[in-house]
């Protein structure tokens, strides 16, 4: 199924189940939760879900909770929650005083461990992971008890607050559920709730040596937050029947509604964490920031607007059943944005200089040009006019084919808010490579046509040769190859092009561009000071998206 089908465009089944919930009375108000696990940075999908989960909440005057599911310290770091709550705050969320985490629960997490343990309906099992996984059985064969299942209260209980005082160690015992070991959802196979770890936790420290396991906590922390719609992906499905299970088993405040939904798969992208992480610790990019990654950070230093990203996941919608999302819908919602917000200034990327023969040496015409021909309020900006221009390498053909409109030898082309200029002849070194073209403009063309009524099909754009500013360009391509890159093997599907960094020229006026500021660079694309690299007078810029020409033509044009 394609993410644009008409029937799946923007649909919002899971507004229409809440709708319902409110018109009968099931509920009385929405307050739904991000719950994000601090083991790496957000990516584009978690965008889906921040959007999803924020949105709903404001759409019905309710509230959302940022969570912090902190149960795995082996993983989570403290720069992963700040960049976290920065990602979030990006976006345009706030969620205001409601700010948690899942390890201030630590303790009630515990009491509720042991009041199942007294109901008979948790124990201690002594098996080691590999054994587990041999009991629990397939889909098609059921599991057999662990040898441990029926210790006795008295012993469950000792041996659990012995594992809470760090007696055992690391692995030698678990807490488990002991819930239906021929169940045909694997998930309720007498599943773990505790295991013995002695890691560092960024907020509670040493204080413990056992954590929960993912499952335990994070239904019991939406019942003690109150929480009215759990709204995770569709690889939750499977364990909603265990998320029912213990909050039917525990006196909780309240039992949440979990509803899932398709998570986002993009094409020419991995969402993998594991693969993401890889990437950074191997040096496959630059960092979790690198601008090819689909992390937040990444779009945002790539220079992706919050609009573009919520127009996005607006226009994608919502669905139950799986599929791969065209990654053009993305760059597409970023281009609508920057065309309407993003001024518009002349760079070169591959410059040639020109020579204006009828164009006195020390001559500059300072010529005024719109920062947006649709938006005056934008202002403009005086650009000089000089004998000696640059112009993209591309724009000229010594032997152009019959559609190649642009520069070539006696023919005319209109340099963009200037005159028109013709080629009179081409310079080239003792290798044969051109290296400079001289010409000549019509003074009668400035900003129009000559009074013979002759017309040109090609525009192109320019710079001034002694007015323009040097800088680094950085063309960022798609990270990934493939339409759907592996992700036991994506090595394989790593495109050696997606970074190339050329040295342009841009109106001279971009040397005081500070980093965070977009710009159309007419006829090339949307790019964006890198706000990390740019220093005051050395601007960096970071090509966002190319203009409506594809990400091929754009390869084959940079080959």
């Amino acid at each position: 199924m394609s993410s644009t089908d008409p029937v799946e465009q923007g649909s919002h089944f899971i507004h229409e189940i809440i709708d319902g919930e409110l018109a009968s009375k099931k509920v009385e108000g929405v307050v739904t939760r991000f719950p994000p696990e601090p083991n790496g940075y957000l990516h584009i999908g978690h965008a889906k879900s921040i959007c999803l989960n924020f949105g709903t909440a404001l759409k019905y005057g309710g509230r959302c909770h940022l969570r912090f599911d902190d149960t795995n310290p082996t993983k989570e770091e403290q720069e992963f929650i700040d960049s976290i709550m920065a990602d979030v705050r990006w976006l345009g969320f706030d969620w205001g005083e409601h700010l948690y985490f899942a390890s201030s629960y630590f303790e009630q997490l515990y009491a509720w461990a042991e009041d199942l343990i007294r109901d008979g309906k948790a124990y201690v099992c002594d098996l080691s992971a590999d054994e587990v996984r041999a009991y629990r059985g397939t889909l098609t064969e059921p599991g057999r008890p662990s040898p441990y299942r029926d210790r006795s209260i008295e012993e469950n209980l000792d041996l659990f607050r012995r594992m809470r005082q760090g007696e055992f160690e690391d692995g030698a015992k678990t807490l488990r559920a002991k819930i239906d070991m021929a169940s045909p959802n694997l998930n309720l196979r007498d599943p773990a709730l505790y295991r013995i770890r002695r890691a560092h936790h960024p907020r509670t420290g040493d204080a413990w040596c056992i954590y929960p396991m993912y499952d335990w906590a994070h239904g019991q922390s939406d019942a003690i937050e109150r929480i009215t719609h759990s709204l995770c992906t569709l690889e939750f499905e499977n364990h909603r029947p265990l998320y029912d299970w213990f909050l039917g088993q525990i006196d909780a405040p309240s039992h949440p509604r979990q509803i899932e939904f398709a998570r986002l798969n993009l094409t020419y992208t991995v969402m993998s964490k594991r693969v993401l992480r890889r990437l950074v610790e191997e040096g496959f990019v630059d960092g979790w920031d690198d601008p090819r990654m689909p992390t937040i950070a990444g779009l945002r230093r790539r220079g992706y607007t919050p609009a573009s990203i919520r127009a996005f996941c607006e226009r994608i919608g919502l669905s139950k059943r799986e599929s791969l999302v065209d990654v053009t819908l993305l760059e597409n919602a970023v281009r609508d944005d920057l065309n309407a917000s993003a001024p518009r200034v002349m760079g070169v990327l591959d410059p040639i200089k020109v020579v204006i023969e009828n164009w006195d040496e020390d001559k500059v015409e300072m010529l005024e040009v719109p920062y947006h021909p649709d938006k005056p309020e934008f202002g403009s900006r005086q650009v000089p006019f000089t004998r000696e221009i640059f112009i993209e390498r591309d724009d000229f053909m010594e032997d152009p084919p019959k559609k190649f409109f642009r520069l070539a030898p006696g023919r005319e082309v209109r340099l963009r808010w200037a005159y028109f200029l013709k080629c009179e002849r081409v310079v080239k070194d003792e290798a044969g490579n051109i290296v400079e073209l001289r010409c000549t403009i019509d003074p009668e063309t400035k900003g129009g046509a000559p009074s013979d009524g002759r017309k040109v099909k090609g525009t192109i754009h320019w710079v001034s040769a002694q007015d323009s500013l040097e800088a680094e360009v950085r063309l960022y391509d798609r990270l990934f190859n493939e339409e759907a890159p592996s992700a036991s093997d994506f090595e394989k599907s790593l495109n050696p092009g997606s970074l190339r960094t050329v040295r342009a020229r841009v109106e001279k006026s971009l040397s005081q561009a500070s980093g965070g500021a977009h710009f159309q660079f007419e006829r090339q694309g949307y790019f964006f000071t890198d706000p990390v690299s740019s220093k005051e007078g050395a601007p960096v810029f970071n090509r966002v998206v190319p203009l409506r020409d594809t990400w091929a033509k754009v390869a084959a044009k940079s080959r």
